[in-house]
């Protein structure tokens, strides 16, 4: 679905909306924001010829000047929305809330109902068993309707939005790959939001940030839409609607006939069906029907969406009184040589100082390796709001101004990567010292991805902010695909069995807690740890027996590995979890930490 068009930074002129009238409109146009272009090109028609046109600016800004000269104007276009402010895109003329919604789109059409209706079923018969390849199944008829929706209304894929698409539906592979069910729920929650972004097209800082989250706003006016076209074409085509449902129940009634008779004939064969079809049983009759209804609400959703998307580009927030040089930038360069001064001492730990640096501090190994993570962690987290606060209220003077801003920001984020270095470096120490975690491995992704915001945050200072909302959006989601395809478990388990080969403590009690991805680390341990971190895993994959469709390949490949070699578990050597006694038996010096 093709993106919003953006808001220009200046408002056109006279000549610009004559240009844009012949232009096709993408999006339905709400009624309020043409009777306005109706009034403001009455108003340009009838002025006099020694009056200059000027464009007013909705929401009481005012009347602007627009550029007389044609070659101004396109100066100003192609110097883009960074002009002004390096690091932000151009300020939006303020509209009512009102004209971000669109007009209710035509009635449903029968593709885009048949594949709700898919979605629908779908979900009732697959997501009931857990999660795995059904969330892509039943992702793949719900962008259908999305799509068979924006074609019905002109509405044509352009790269940004295949850019989401494509993203949101790569985030479902992470279930179909992973068992562990905390990656999988970050990556379920990015699929969502890059699958609103796709059919809403936002690209301002608050489009991106609401448009994440805004098909939400669509449940209920899509429910209500299909309901419609639902009823006009039941009015319109009871013959036909009577006649699929007699050949669909015929149907039915031929399957399960000749699919029991072939099934008591041929053992093979009944395996084989009883694992294709879904494992639905009469108890579960609620549970499918609520995920039925929410397959419904969420197609619906989907497609309305996609027919009328929500202008989200239009929220606006007013820009900051712009400061003097001096009063704005002091305090950002005092704090630029605050970070100097803690870098400066950092560069001998980053250099490979750590030996001298426990010597002349005087802290332990182990106090070095936990000490400051969490404030370097905070201290790149309020650099970012310090970075948003200064743009807000940056001089806006000329080009002077704009080096200033350049200048100090840049500077500021240049540090700021150097911390995001040293607090990696220490979480380095800190897992040398007492292994991987999940808590361990989830911050430092988190403190490398606001080095990567860093980076793109310079960029966007250099070579204009146009992109930056989507690219940060697209590195959030870059991100949370990666994590989920490295399979924090399976690294957490062998970056602790390397340690265990190193002579260095090991925590059984913890590892056994993990998914079934880290199973083929665990498995190399020598016995009896081997036999106690499979314990837990092991009776919960013999506990349970998903079908096909709500399997992981890590929970496959973990099956396959236990049943090749099994774990022998008779109680020796193994210990309660949480008493103390394992971690006593596996601890080597008072550094240990179980954090």
């Amino acid at each position: 679905m093709s993106d919003q068009p953006s808001e220009a930074s200046n408002p056109p002129n006279a000549s610009d909306a004559s240009q844009a009238s012949s232009a096709p409109e993408t999006f339905p146009q709400a009624e309020g924001e043409g009777a306005a272009a109706r009034d403001t090109a009455s108003v340009l028609s009838e002025a006099p010829a020694a009056v200059k046109p000027e464009v007013l600016v909705a929401g009481g800004a005012g009347p602007l000047p627009a550029p007389a000269d044609p070659q101004a104007r396109q100066q100003r276009r192609r110097a883009g929305p960074h002009q002004g402010n390096p690091w932000q895109p151009g300020p939006k003329t303020p509209r009512p809330l009102s004209l971000l919604r669109p007009t209710a789109p035509a009635p449903v059409r029968a593709a885009t109902l048949w594949a709700v209706l898919a979605t629908a079923l779908l979900s009732s018969l697959l997501l009931g068993d857990g999660v795995g390849p059904n969330l892509l199944i039943v992702a793949l008829p719900a962008a259908l309707a999305a799509f068979f929706a924006a074609k019905a209304v002109g509405r044509r894929p352009r790269p940004w939005t295949l850019t989401w698409a494509v993203g949101g539906l790569a985030l479902l592979s992470v279930p179909a790959l992973r068992d562990a069910g905390w990656p999988t729920f970050f990556a379920v929650v990015s699929a969502i939001a890059l699958g609103s972004l796709a059919l809403h097209g936002s690209r301002s800082w608050l489009g991106v940030l609401a448009g994440s989250v805004g098909l939400f706003d669509s449940i209920v006016p899509g429910l209500q839409w299909g309901w419609r076209g639902l009823r006009d074409r039941a009015d319109g085509h009871r013959g036909r609607w009577g006649a699929a449902l007699r050949t669909t129940a015929v149907a039915a009634v031929l399957l399960i006939v000749f699919g029991a008779l072939f099934a008591s004939a041929d053992a093979a064969f009944a395996d084989l069906l009883g694992n294709l079809t879904p494992d639905a049983s009469v108890g579960e009759g609620p549970w499918r029907f609520f995920l039925f209804l929410l397959g419904l609400a969420g197609a619906l959703a989907a497609a309305y969406t996609a027919a009328a998307p929500v202008r989200w580009d239009g929220l606006t927030v007013r820009p900051g009184k712009p400061r003097g040089r001096v009063e704005w930038a002091l305090p950002l360069i005092v704090l630029n040589l605050l970070f100097a001064a803690f870098i400066a001492l950092q560069l001998t730990v980053l250099f490979g100082g750590y030996g001298k640096v426990l010597t002349e501090t005087g802290p332990t190994r182990s106090e070095y390796a936990r000490q400051g993570f969490w404030q370097l962690l905070w201290a790149t987290l309020l650099t970012l709001l310090v970075i948003a606060l200064a743009l807000r209220w940056a001089p806006r003077g000329g080009k002077r101004d704009r080096t200033l801003v350049r200048s100090v920001l840049g500077t500021l984020c240049v540090l700021t990567l150097v911390v995001v270095a040293s607090a990696l470096r220490r979480m380095d120490l800190y897992v040398d010292e007492y292994g991987l975690t999940r808590l361990r491995i989830s911050v430092a992704a988190v403190e490398l991805w606001l080095g990567v915001v860093m980076v793109l945050i310079l960029g966007a200072g250099v070579f204009g902010a146009r992109i930056l909302p989507r690219a940060v959006a697209v590195s959030a989601a870059v991100g949370v695909l990666a994590f989920g395809l490295l399979s924090p478990d399976a690294v957490i388990a062998e970056q602790n069995v390397q340690r265990h080969r190193q002579d260095k403590p090991i925590d059984i009690a913890y590892l056994r807690g993990l998914s079934a991805d880290a199973v083929p680390a665990l498995n190399t341990l020598p016995e009896p740890l081997r036999s106690c971190a499979l314990q837990e895993i092991q009776s919960t994959l013999d506990g349970s027996d998903p079908p096909w469709y709500a399997t992981s390949w890590g929970e496959a490949r973990a099956r396959g590995i236990l049943e090749k070699r099994s774990a022998v578990v008779d109680g020796r050597g193994c210990f309660d979890r949480g008493s103390g006694s394992e971690r006593d038996a596996n601890r080597e010096d008072d550094s240990y930490d179980p954090y």
